[in-house]
């Protein structure tokens, strides 16, 4: 199981145009912002990215707002493990449990999660706060990574699996997040 001392959440892609296509980007949205919200309730860090933003657009409003002065690394590879400043970043943090949201499942989600299990990170992907054009191309993408030995979960049984406790000080702050 996942613990709070060794877990950091990855923001992938979630910006203009990319955004703009995906299939139930509502339910997106609210699951990206849950889980924001629940990584500062347990003070992870959070890594956040942008693909080529100069042609896709920024980081949308509303998730730029929860990131709150986390600033998203641009980058033009697909995996956020093959660009170097987020890899420094990531390394800096010693942490080795990452949760990954973002786009696209079969893309940039999907290179990320096989880079970082190449490299002895052990990765939990939110299956309901990632996604791709198509539901088709989605589904495949979270097969590869399971296959790959990913984690696969879903927002509320990531945030519960970091709570563990009912009586922990933050349940209240979490049960809010989630209903």
């Amino acid at each position: 199981m996942i613990r709070r001392e060794s877990a950091l959440l990855i923001v992938i892609d979630i910006q203009g145009n990319l955004f703009q296509a995906m299939p139930d980007k509502e339910n997106l949205l609210v699951n990206t912002v849950k889980m924001i919200k629940g990584a500062k309730v347990f003070n992870l860090p959070i890594l956040a990215t942008e693909q080529m933003p100069e042609k896709l657009g920024p980081t949308i409003p509303p998730v730029r707002r929860e990131l709150n002065g986390v600033e998203p690394i641009g980058k033009e590879s697909f995996s956020c493990w093959q660009n170097n400043h987020f890899k420094k970043k990531l390394e800096a943090l010693g942490r080795r449990d990452a949760i990954i949201i973002g786009i696209e499942s079969h893309v940039c989600v999907y290179q990320t999660a096989i880079d970082l299990i190449e490299n002895d990170h052990c990765v939990y992907i939110v299956t309901d706060a990632v996604s791709s054009r198509t539901g088709e191309n989605c589904n495949t993408g979270l097969a590869a990574m399971k296959s790959a030995g990913a984690h696969l979960t879903s927002t509320e049984m990531i945030l519960f699996e970091l709570l563990r406790n009912a009586g922990d000080a933050q349940f209240k702050e979490i049960h809010k997040i989630v209903k």
